[in-house]
């Protein structure tokens, strides 16, 4: 079974070198998804009531966001033209879980937390596949610039134990978008147009976004963040996405796979313009397999367009020479006239007889040979 797999996996992904990569013409849509990893990305909290217990009402907290992981979902519409160049309109998703981390204010206090994370963009993306490579793939690259907006969703910041917490308000921010893309394409066989897709891709949010919220708690309780009713900030830095996903592309104006020309019959083999009929021992009497071949020659001569026909008379060396010439004689007069008889004017027929003189298989005299007891019939 894992013989048959593997080479079945083998067939399929040889299919491409066969026939070369057409470059993308025309209109394509393509759809992708897979997971998705937000780089730690640095923050900071700035409380509007202050810390209790401090001299600085407007202490900030610096601290990061980091990833727990999550989705990547791409849609986009595109052109090629032709020459490996591709320009898409492309709109995204990313979505993931996030805690915060390294955040202690001055109190000493330890701050935990964290929510859902999600940046929905547009981009106008540039690509160039690398088709002509002997392999079953298209590596492509691209960059693309557009713009995105981060929700915070069910964000909280707090203490241990809860005593003061954060939470975000429910708004988003927008900023400038960079893309950076590697990948390559499969074209499946037999479906034109149709592609399977596997690409890295960077997409970093290049703007610094504060998200405001609300602060709930006991403020009275020692090491409080801030007091209760109060509002505070989360400004977060720039954020860097890193992607792995895995899509479908199809493009319209694909040309359909060459069919291959049915190969061209193969000529009808070309008669034989040379028979050879064989005698008993000292006879010159037609069998049923000389008639048989005699009857093919006359009615190969008509395919040919033999214009003269030879028929060649010879013995074995069992006889003496003068005998043995007769005998041949006698059996190649016999072959012609049953060449007559099959068709073959009389006129286009010559006869000659060589005796023991000219011998297929070479003997010593009085040698009964089967293969010297012939008739040869040569179309000309």
């Amino acid at each position: 079974m894992k013989l048959r797999n593997a080479l079945l996996v083998a067939t399929f992904l040889s299919a491409p070198v066969v026939a070369m990569a057409q470059p993308v013409s025309g209109p394509y849509v393509a759809l992708g998804a897979g997971v998705n990893l937000l780089s730690s990305t640095n923050a900071n909290i700035r409380w509007s009531s202050g810390i209790p217990g401090t001299t600085n009402p407007q202490a900030a907290e610096t601290g990061n966001i980091r990833s727990n992981g999550g989705f990547a979902g791409i849609g986009s519409v595109g052109w090629g033209f032709g020459n490996g160049l591709r320009a898409e309109l492309e709109g995204s998703w990313l979505s993931q879980s996030t805690r915060v981390g390294g955040f202690n204010n001055v109190l000493g206090t330890s701050l935990h937390g964290g929510g859902q994370l999600q940046t929905v963009g547009g981009a106008v993306n540039a690509f160039y596949d690398f088709n002509g490579l002997s392999i079953p793939v298209v590596p492509f690259v691209g960059i693309g610039a557009g713009y995105g907006q981060t929700y915070l969703s069910n964000y909280q910041i707090y203490t241990p134990g809860a005593q003061t917490v954060w939470n975000a308000s429910n708004s988003a921010k927008g900023g400038f978008i960079g893309n950076a893309f590697l990948g390559a394409a499969y074209n499946v066989p037999g479906v034109p147009g149709l592609a399977l897709t596997a690409e890295y891709r960077f997409s970093g949010q290049f703007s610094n976004q504060t998200f405001s919220g609300h602060v709930t708690g006991q403020s009275s309780t020692a090491g409080v963040v801030a007091a209760a009713g109060s509002n505070g900030s989360l400004r977060l830095s720039d954020q860097y996405n890193n992607s792995l996903l895995l899509g479908v592309r199809y493009a319209f104006n694909a040309p359909a796979p060459a069919v291959a020309a049915a190969p061209a019959p193969a000529p009808a083999p070309a008669p034989a313009r040379s028979y050879l009929v064989f005698f008993d021992w000292d006879k010159y009497d037609l069998s049923a397999r000389a008639l048989q071949i005699i009857a093919e020659a006359a009615q190969n001569s008509t395919r040919v367009a033999a214009t003269k026909i030879e028929v060649n008379g010879y013995a074995d060396t069992s006889g003496t020479p003068a005998y043995n010439k007769g005998l041949s004689m006698r059996r190649a007069q016999a072959v012609a006239a049953q060449l007559v008889k099959d068709g073959v004017p009389k006129a286009e027929i010559s006869i000659q007889w060589f005796g023991d003189t000219v011998l297929l298989v070479p003997t010593g005299p009085g040698v009964r040979e089967p293969q010297n007891r012939r008739v040869e019939i040569i179309l000309k």
